[in-house]
């Protein structure tokens, strides 16, 4: 996908984007292509699978929703994705990227000063831990490529406030996630609203971003430490 299709189909779908966050996203790929050689941040830094793979797939599910003055927090954001994207394209949300390796966050923190963004913010931390003191704070959160869905849940739901939402960017067995999810979704007082079920244009590759919803207040006992979470999911 070249850039002028990445335009061509975010204005398609709604989303048009001034010069000014062109030239951020632009600059974006070139400080994560020249950041890879000296640190593993991804196996996809040229341009086109960048703008493809990346910030397309970081904005599929965003298109014709309400996404005006949200709180959000990216949890486990890697080098940025779905997060940075967001808050590049969408100025008016308020973006925190949780990310518990320190030389990711002082990537991201790399760019979000050389682009001069002002709406998002970088924090080194586990979700469980961050959590402690963040509890239903935020209207929106997201994970992608992070762990399956049922293990997600616990780590994120707490941090979601009541009528908020978790937005899971999956790929193509989401629904398998979903049913594994189950019992996950009960204990923690979420139902799964909609998916959103895309294609990335080049591959055909099918991406389902799943829509959570936090419909009541969830037990203080969540989140558990990470171990149990991941030795016995809910």
């Amino acid at each position: 996908m070249t850039k002028l299709e990445f335009i061509t189909y975010t204005s398609n779908n709604g989303l048009v984007l001034s010069n000014e966050q062109i030239f951020q996203l632009q600059k974006y790929q070139q400080m994560l292509k020249e950041k890879n050689q000296v640190m593993n941040l991804t196996s996809i830094v040229e341009e086109g699978e960048v703008f493809e793979k990346h910030f397309l797939d970081s904005l599929l599910f965003s298109f014709n929703e309400n996404l005006d003055d949200k709180e959000c927090i990216d949890v486990g954001t890697g080098a940025g994705f779905p997060g940075l994207v967001l808050a590049i394209c969408y100025p008016s949300l308020k973006m925190t990227l949780l990310e518990p390796l320190t030389k990711r966050c002082n990537f991201l923190q790399e760019v979000i000063d050389e682009l001069k963004l002002t709406n998002v913010k970088v924090v080194n931390q586990r979700s469980e831990d961050y959590c402690k003191e963040n509890k239903e704070k935020f209207d929106l959160a997201f994970a992608r490529a992070v762990s399956k869905l049922n293990i997600l849940l616990e780590i994120i739901m707490p941090l979601v406030k009541v009528n908020g939402y978790f937005i899971a960017l999956k790929g193509k067995i989401y629904q398998e996630e979903i049913n594994d999810s189950k019992n996950a979704l009960k204990e923690l007082n979420s139902i799964v609203e909609k998916v959103k079920e895309s294609t990335l244009p080049s591959e055909n590759d099918v991406r389902g971003n799943v829509f959570v919803k936090k419909v009541g207040h969830i037990s203080n006992k969540y989140p558990r430490n990470y171990g149990q979470i991941k030795k016995r999911p809910l």
